[in-house]
């Protein structure tokens, strides 16, 4: 009978001794070149070819390294030539104006996050359900519900693109998981938040510490409902400071809003106008708010320079409280019009796009200045009290 030891000490003796000292694989039993990476055998090729086994190895580095699955060697459509494709798509729609810089720059970050995930040689039509329950966890990880759902819709968006642009053959199947929060995690999400609006108090006190600049902006947030970037790219030729009338259809709808304004925010605007620094570049000619640098206050990113400015004052006021910003304006706004019970027209202030159903909107020819001023009104005099 052999003795086991002999035995063994021969199959040590078959293994074939490294090329070179730093050949990054060793001899697995199975005789294949292996290595160990994140705790998992990783096998390259068979003993008696280790250079084929290296070059194997060093294409798979990257991707076994980040917990990716790697490419295999055929043709097909890449992760990096389907976001490339992509984003060349958007970047046309934006040119054309049918989506905004912040939209753009949305699915680019999204893009590279697709990339980040996968890894940019792994081809699309390679990629299952597991690839996208994976990804979905790691998204959870920074995220809330809100931000999560629209960050999976984004993704969705880019590999939709890939089928209907006839770039692969069927559709991504990306498994009952890969979808938005449902509306029951959104609802405690939102129970659990902190209210985006602000009280009367607040705003008043927002006011009396704000620049000439941001008092005008935060008059015209909570007087007309106007975001970051409608007060950016207000224009003198939006404002009737004779009948005290904004009529300024959403830079980022397109639908069109008109607003009765406060003779607070008519006094403000004036002082901004007459403030103004002077522009450095001929397309900020006519916009009411100009950066004291001479620059525009528009920016598409979330620390936009209103955003900035804000927060310093809700720091500067200790009002400051996560996910209130200047937006929560609009909110405040959105909360008090609505009391009315005329949501046609604080709709219609806010510039709200109907629903493509609401048959109403479709036939609806106009709505009474009354009732604008009636809405509006309402909400001075919940801020200020009842006017002299």
């Amino acid at each position: 009978m052999s003795d086991p030891s002999s035995v063994s000490n021969r199959a040590k003796a078959s293994k074939p001794s490294k090329p070179y000292p730093d050949f990054p694989l060793f001899p697995h039993a199975t005789k294949r070149w292996a290595k160990k990476i994140r705790g998992k055998l990783h096998y390259f090729g068979p003993w008696d070819d280790p250079m084929g086994a290296l070059q194997r190895f060093q294409e798979q580095r990257d991707d076994l390294y980040a917990g990716r699955t790697p490419r295999v060697d055929r043709d097909g459509l890449t992760v990096r030539h389907l976001c490339n494709a992509f984003l060349n798509d958007r970047k046309h729609r934006l040119d054309a104006g049918e989506i905004v810089e912040r939209t753009w720059q949305e699915y680019h970050k999204s893009c590279e996050r697709i990339v980040d995930a996968f890894g940019a040689d792994r081809f699309v039509d390679d990629l299952h359900a597991d690839d996208f329950v994976s990804l979905r966890t790691t998204l959870a990880k920074s995220r809330g519900p809100v931000s999560l759902g629209n960050e999976v819709t984004r993704i969705r968006v880019v590999f939709k693109y890939a089928f209907e642009a006839g770039l692969i053959e069927q559709p991504i199947r990306f498994g009952p998981s890969f979808k938005r929060p449902s509306q029951k995690v959104l609802r405690k999400h939102r129970a659990e938040s902190s209210p985006k609006r602000f009280s009367k108090d607040e705003i008043q006190t927002l006011l009396q510490h704000a620049s000439v600049q941001l008092k005008g902006m935060i008059l015209l947030g909570i007087n007309c409902g106007c975001g970051n970037g409608d007060v950016a790219r207000l224009t003198e030729s939006s404002l009737d400071f004779t009948d005290a009338w904004l009529d300024y259809p959403r830079p980022k709808s397109g639908v069109a809003r008109t607003c009765p304004l406060w003779p607070e925010t008519i006094d403000q605007i004036k002082q901004v106008l007459e403030e103004r620094p002077n522009a450095k570049s001929d397309d900020l000619q006519g916009r009411v708010f100009i950066t004291k640098y001479g620059h525009s206050w528009y920016k598409q990113t979330m620390d936009n320079p209103i955003s900035k400015e804000f927060r310093k004052l809700l720091d500067e006021t200790k009002l400051y409280r996560k996910g209130v910003g200047f937006y929560a304006l609009r909110h405040t706004f959105e909360t008090e019009a609505g009391e009315t019970g005329d949501q046609v027209a604080v709709n219609h202030i806010m510039g709200h796009a109907p629903a493509s159903n609401d048959m109403s909107a479709v036939y609806r020819e106009g709505i009474s200045r009354e009732r604008l001023e009636r809405v509006t009104n309402h909400v001075r005099t919940w801020l200020f009290g009842e006017p002299n």
